[in-house]
């Protein structure tokens, strides 16, 4: 019995416990049980007696981890419906062309991944067959996240459907001549096919996520009823190591996600070895989608191993199985049955009695290649139970051989991940294995052939009907001919166009003062998704919430604390904003899935997500470039933009770099801009851009970076003057001249061009003050609203150039004839104005932020970096002395009269 001294306090030991006698007698049954009939038993019985208290409604903490066996039992699986032998024979030709795509490629050195495939085939082919809505299915058809590695079989099936040829997968990887295909989903490669990207890995199951909760989004919103659209996310065991993987889970859970169904490939194995080799992934994965209130399905083994389950009356092998760990399984896939006799069945008396009751056969065929992942009545078992479920979403952990049927050469081989090819006998092997009519005649010059029955074969014919019923081919992105969207009425825009007076306005209010008149807009208001991961008060954005509405699917249960105030906390079941919580990673996925709605939904939704800028392109950039993959469109705005503007934060988040991140993705248009004219002018173009009228030859796939700042400051009026618009939106204009500006210097006096960005430009106008009255100096201020866009314009000038085409880059052309240097100035690193430098004639010099922020005032981080008005003076000082046309000694002069 027990010793009740050894039993550690309890939380329930501070509940009255209102009969003691009867309390006693359950545990001294439960002592009584563990000591006649041992441990696993009275483990068994607690079980079961859970089970039974969750089936009635009590409150009970769930367990976190069952036995390692199928969470369905074979008793209780449904009949598999179709034609499972003509499904065995189409899966068999997906198989060996997707080995025989990447052996080909092989010959040229592309690379490519056999193994994933090889084990998850009946894990895609029970879906595709029975499961995966199309694109002419209710509401949007199902959204299919594939893991990146499996794409040859994926490739391989829309060859035996027709949809590719030979041609497509002889140039596997090789896309440069036009007719090749990508290797992984890529979206922008192959716009007909792929919707998601998803092979940077842990970002395809954060995506996942977000796009069912997107999708219940639109529904609540009444923009589109999607509610029959199912997402699936395949993914790998090893994959669910990154962060991304799983940092999202709570979520799903916490709002009921039952529209989303994760598939992880349990092979046991990453790109180098084991992925638990001392512990079991499964039980850990388990554990951890059950604690955050996940359903979670276990089809780990096949009908092989019903009878040594029948076998084991006293639950050695349940045991035996949960102690194993999957390195040791690993091992016992590659060895004999002697070895698998001594080192799994030999460790317990109860199951070396079983043992002699199997043949060496029998044990091989359960260790070697019975797995529930590889058995489509078990697989198909799971997913119908799986979209059956409702009120939270599931997780399928389905065990695999890595490597199957490719030959003992790659099944479980720590190395298969890096194995490229199989050689000719390996796959007269294969053909055997798979029962495939393909002869060894066909093996020309040592070649492996592709396979196919023929496009009027029972198997094509079979495989079209069931994609037919399901609603069409997939996977599939569809590019829908949507109406453009009507643009905004132009008061919008025009209201910033007088300037704010005497007022101090900072850019960001100005941002959000724009997108409050656009949301109001009758035609695409409801189409604005605003997303901010929990900092809209910082932003000014809280007098959005009881108008738009915060979304939450179940509404607002409570009374908030501000309730009578007039710019409360509203959640709404429509609500329009998004509001993540502390998320960047979340806030993109959900940004991705808004700006990508034209394609997965046919509904142009036009998101925009404020961020602190530091906290954008810094965490999150590898999600920007798969939002570039993916043709999302939408506005990224980094707030509190800059090295210098948001005083006493410290190192940590002054942003002195996210342009330079931004430039290197080819999809995002990046501006700086200074004035609130400014941004009402781009964002005004973006919305043409993206959801207007296309210009010939314009990419409407792109999505725009804002930079707005905290610091107040006057804006002015929009400069008078034809083609501003356009010079804003190309990325550079004459803001003013010295004489313009009323600040003229003496008749014939040096000049300097002095470019400005974002708040820059407001050091560079007091600059331009100081020079005039000072030193004699007359200085024209140029903004710069676009550096990366002024070298973009620039770099196709050149490429253009090669092709023999004349043309100028359009910043050669706003600066040609303007006289003196120039002298560029941002608030950040020297790097971002200097990506133009190449193409300006005049002399050229730059000021910025380089190196760590600190901690201070504006003004002091300024003179820090040496960015303010009167270091900027002093270095147009320079330059000028270096041209001979001031005294060198005015130089030493302004830095000791400005205490530099």
């Amino acid at each position: 019995m027990t010793d009740p001294k050894a039993i550690q306090p309890s939380a329930l030991d501070q509940l009255p416990d209102r009969d003691p006698e009867e309390t006693a007698e359950w545990q001294a049954s439960l002592d009584a049980v563990a000591r006649e009939a041992g441990p696993h038993r009275a483990a068994y019985l607690m079980r079961r007696t859970l089970e039974r208290a969750e089936a009635g409604g009590v409150a009970l903490p769930k367990l976190l981890e069952t036995d390692y066996v199928n969470t369905i039992p074979t008793s209780a699986e449904p009949g598999l419906p179709g034609d499972p032998e003509m499904e065995a024979r189409i899966t068999a030709w997906n198989r060996w062309n997707a080995a025989a795509m990447v052996t080909r490629g092989a010959k040229h050195g592309v690379g490519g991944h056999i193994a994933t495939f090889a084990s998850a085939a009946w894990l895609y082919e029970t879906g595709f067959n029975h499961f995966f809505k199309g694109k002419e299915a209710d509401g949007s058809g199902d959204q299919l996240y594939i893991q990146g590695h499996a794409s040859p079989g994926i490739y391989a099936r829309a060859f035996l459907d027709g949809r590719l040829d030979e041609a497509h997968l002889d140039n596997f990887r090789q896309e440069a001549g036009g007719h090749g295909l990508p290797s992984y989903p890529h979206p922008r490669r192959l716009p007909w096919l792929w919707e998601f990207p998803t092979v940077s890995m842990g970002l395809g199951p954060l995506s996942a996520i977000y796009q069912a909760r997107f999708n219940r989004y639109l529904t609540n919103r009444s923009i589109k009823d999607v509610s029959a659209s199912h997402v699936w996310a395949f993914l790998g065991d090893g994959e669910m190591d990154e962060p991304e993987s799983t940092a999202a889970i709570a979520l799903a859970a916490r709002e009921e996600l039952d529209n989303l169904t994760f598939v992880i490939n349990c092979n046991l194995q990453r790109l180098d070895g084991p992925v638990r080799a001392n512990f079991k992934i499964v039980q850990e994965l388990e554990a951890q989608f059950r604690g955050a209130g996940w359903n979670v399905i276990k089809t780990l083994w096949g009908t092989a191993w019903d009878e040594l389950f029948q076998l084991d009356t006293t639950g050695a092998l349940v045991r035996r199985l949960r102690e194993v760990p999957d390195a040791q399984i690993q091992t016992y896939q590659t060895r004999g049955a002697a070895y698998i006799r001594e080192d799994f069945f030999g460790k317990d008396p109860a199951l070396a009695e079983m043992a002699k009751l199997l043949s060496d056969d029998k044990i091989l065929e359960c260790f070697h290649l019975s797995r529930g992942g590889h058995e489509a009545r078990k697989v198909y078992a799971a997913y119908k139970a799986a979209v059956e479920h409702k009120g939270a979403p599931t997780v399928i952990l389905a065990q695999t051989v890595k490597g199957h049927t490719l030959g003992e050469g790659f099944a479980s081989k720590n190395a298969n991940h890096q194995m490229k090819k199989l050689s000719v006998d390996e796959f007269k092997t294969m053909r055997d294995l798979l029962e495939l009519p393909i002869k060894d005649s066909d093996f020309t010059d040592g070649v492996v052939p592709y396979g196919h029955p023929g496009a009027d074969s029972p198997e094509v014919r079979y495989l079209q009907e069931r994609r037919a019923a399901l609603g069409g081919p997939a996977p599939a992105r569809r590019t829908h001919a949507l109406a453009p969207l009507p643009a905004p009425a132009e008061k919008a825009f025009a209201s910033f166009d007088k300037g704010s007076g005497s007022q101090n306005v900072a850019t960001t209010m100005a941002f959000v003062r724009l997108v409050k008149d656009l949301v109001r807009d009758k035609e695409t208001g409801r189409r604005w998704v605003p997303i901010v991961p929990d900092e809209a008060r910082t932003f000014g954005m809280e007098s959005l919430f009881p108008s738009l509405g915060i979304y939450s699917p179940k509404g607002q249960t409570y009374e908030p604390v501000d309730r009578d105030q007039l710019m409360y906390y509203k959640e709404a079941k429509n609500g329009q904003i998004l509001n993540e919580g502390i998320t960047e990673a979340g806030s993109m996925a959900d940004f991705i899935a808004a700006s990508t709605a034209y394609a997965t939904h046919g509904e142009a939704m036009i998101p925009f997500y404020i961020f602190y800028s530091m906290f954008g392109w810094q965490r999150t950039a590898d999600q920007m470039w798969q939002l570039g993959d993916q043709l999302g469109r939408g506005f990224l705005v980094g707030a509190t933009a800059g090295r210098t503007t948001l005083t006493g934060e410290g190192l940590q988040h002054a942003d002195g770099h996210s342009p330079v991140i931004a430039a290197t993705n080819p999809a995002a248009l990046t501006y700086d801009p200074a004035f609130a004219y400014e941004i009402a002018v781009i964002v005004r173009e973006g919305l043409r851009r993206m959801y207007g009228e296309a210009k010939p030859g314009e990419d409407q796939n792109v999505f725009y970076y804002l930079t707005v700042y905290n610091e107040p400051m006057p804006q002015p009026a929009k400069p008078a003057g034809l083609g501003i618009d356009e010079a804003i939106v190309k990325g550079l204009y004459r803001f003013n001249t010295a004489e313009s500006a009323g600040v003229t210097a003496p008749a014939n006096a040096p000049r300097i061009q002095l470019l400005g960005s974002g708040t820059a430009i407001h050091w560079a106008l007091e600059a331009q003050r100081l020079l005039a009255e000072e030193w004699g100096v007359s200085a024209d201020v140029w903004s710069a609203t676009s550096w990366s866009e002024l070298r973009r314009d620039a770099l196709e000038a050149d490429a253009a150039l090669l092709r023999g085409e004349e043309r100028v880059p359009y910043v050669r052309q706003a600066l040609h004839g303007a006289e003196g240097p120039v002298l560029a100035v941002s608030d950040y690193m020297r790097q971002v104005p200097d990506q133009i430098a190449q193409w300006v004639e005049q002399d050229w010099s730059s000021l910025g932020a380089d190196g760590f922020g600190l901690s201070d005032t504006r003004e002091a981080a300024r003179r820090h970096f040496g960015v303010d008005a009167q270091s900027i003076v002093v270095a147009a000082l320079a330059q000028l002395a270096a041209r001979g046309e001031v005294k060198a000694a005015s130089v030493k002069e302004a830095r000791e009269k400005y205490g530099l």
